[in-house]
């Protein structure tokens, strides 16, 4: 008869490709009960091509619009403020209503700014949402000061989410932009994604957030600024963007 017996050599080789097949699938289950079916796992993790070049558009996006309805939360040590408003992103120039939230209404009123200066019409009962068309006069004018206010921080940083161009994609991983996670804004699915580090500046990579949807629009910005704990929170609303119309005096900077 033939000798059917298996070689040791042969038998070991088999009982190691068990195991291995086994350790195989305990991992797979462990991964798909960690992460589950169809979802990603928790970031920050490096940003994909596709996600450099959304962020690299989103100032652009805004640009292209023309302009943007939006709504500032500026958070501040004796109470927060609302920012409600338009941004025009060809022309420089922003239109608000700011109204105080746990706070008196000493700050209330119709704002204007455009890269260098801000308007401000005060008024006692500050409507939800600024007239079409501003006031003719009552308006005061002080420089845009951003090192040392979180509303000077947070009106200027409303107009520099616009760029008459795309910013480069291949940087921005480079300077430490990163994938967050994935959320929903508006009804929307989003990414969230942290900037990259301001120029000159090392170590304020992820200081900026964007909420960005699968065509590069920017649903929701929040930003930290210096003068304050708490974040500056900007949602671009759905509200229809209504024209900034300048208050006699100010002047657009593009």
């Amino acid at each position: 008869m033939p000798n059917t017996r298996v070689p040791h050599r042969l038998r070991w080789s088999r009982s190691r490709l068990v195991v291995a097949a086994c350790g195989a699938v305990a991992v797979a289950v462990v991964a798909f009960l960690v992460v589950g079916p169809g979802e990603e796992p928790a970031g920050p993790r490096a940003l994909t091509s596709d996600e450099a070049n959304r962020l690299a558009i989103t100032r652009y996006r805004n640009y292209e619009a023309g302009g943007r309805a939006l709504t500032i939360t500026v958070p501040t040590t004796g109470g927060g403020l609302v920012v409600t408003g338009s941004v025009d992103y060809r022309a420089g120039l922003g239109y608000a209503v700011v109204r105080g939230t746990g706070r008196d209404t000493s700050s209330d009123g119709l704002v204007q700014w455009n890269t260098t200066t801000v308007f401000v019409h005060p008024l006692a009962d500050a409507p939800a949402e600024p007239p079409a068309d501003p006031p003719g006069t009552g308006w005061h004018r002080r420089p845009l000061q951003p090192a040392g206010s979180a509303l000077d921080s947070a009106l200027a940083i409303a107009l520099g989410l616009g760029s008459d161009r795309p910013d480069n994609a291949g940087l921005l991983p480079q300077n430490g932009a990163a994938w967050v996670g994935r959320e929903e804004v508006g009804g929307r699915q989003v990414d969230v994604l942290s900037g990259p580090a301001a120029r000159g500046r090392p170590g304020t990579a992820g200081n900026v957030r964007y909420w960005v949807d699968a065509d590069g629009t920017t649903h929701r910005v929040r930003a930290d600024v210096a003068s304050e704990p708490e974040p500056v929170v900007l949602d671009f609303d759905a509200r229809p963007y209504v024209p900034v119309r300048p208050a006699p005096g100010v002047a657009p900077t593009r």
